[in-house]
C-alpha cells in the first residue's frame, strides 16, 4: 500500500497531537482572557475535537492546489471547509479581534495564531507548530522561530460557535 504525503504528515502530527488533547481535556480553564464586559457571554468555543477537524481540513492538499494563496484567505477557507464559517477577516482585523473569535492565553489545536499581518492555525501547541501560507506555499512552521518572534508577540484566538456571537455587529 502506498502512503500519500498528507497521510504521513497527518500521522506525524497526530502522534504529537494526542498528548495535547489529553492534557487540554484535564485543564480547568479555557485559557480565555477575561473581558471587562460580557461580549461573548454564553458563547461556546471550539472543543479539542473540533480543533482536530480544522487541522484535518488544513492538511487537505486539494484545498492548497485550488485554494487561496495568502494566509488570511487560506485560514478562512480551512475553517469554512471544517464547518466553522465566519465572515472573511484580514490578519490585521483578526489580530485586533473579531466577534467570531475569543482571545485565549493557552492555545489548543485548531486555534488561530495571529500577528499583525499574518495568521495561521495552531497544530500542536506543545511543539509550537502552526499551519499557514508560508513563503514557499502552505506548510507547517513553529511560532517561536526567529522569523516569527521578530514580528512581535503572537496572539491566540479560539473560534466561537455561538450563533449569537456570529450575529453580532462589531462597531467601527
Amino acid at each position: 500500500m502506498r502512503l500519500h504525503q498528507k497521510h504521513i504528515t497527518l500521522g506525524l502530527v497526530l502522534c504529537g497531537f494526542v498528548p495535547c488533547l489529553a492534557s487540554s481535556q484535564t485543564t480547568r480553564s479555557s485559557g480565555a482572557i477575561p473581558r471587562a464586559h460580557a461580549k461573548h457571554h454564553g458563547s461556546v468555543t471550539l472543543t479539542p475535537d473540533d480543533g482536530l477537524s480544522v487541522i484535518v481540513a488544513a492538511l487537505d492538499s486539494h484545498l492548497h492546489t485550488a485554494g487561496p494563496r495568502d494566509c488570511s484567505h487560506l485560514v478562512h477557507a480551512i475553517y469554512d471547509r471544517a464547518g466553522f464559517s465566519y465572515p472573511y477577516a484580514s490578519s490585521s482585523d483578526l489580530y485586533r479581534g473579531t466577534d467570531h473569535f475569543q482571545r485565549v492565553t493557552h492555545p489548543q489545536p485548531g486555534d488561530l495564531v495571529v500577528w499583525s499581518g499574518h495568521v495561521g492555525i495552531v497544530v500542536n501547541p506543545a511543539q509550537r507548530a502552526f499551519f499557514s501560507a508560508l513563503g514557499d506555499g502552505p506548510g507547517i512552521d513553529t511560532y517561536d522561530a526567529q522569523y516569527w518572534r521578530q514580528r512581535g508577540p503572537a496572539r491566540f484566538y479560539r473560534y466561537l460557535k455561538s450563533s449569537s456571537a456570529r450575529a453580532a455587529v462589531r462597531p467601527q
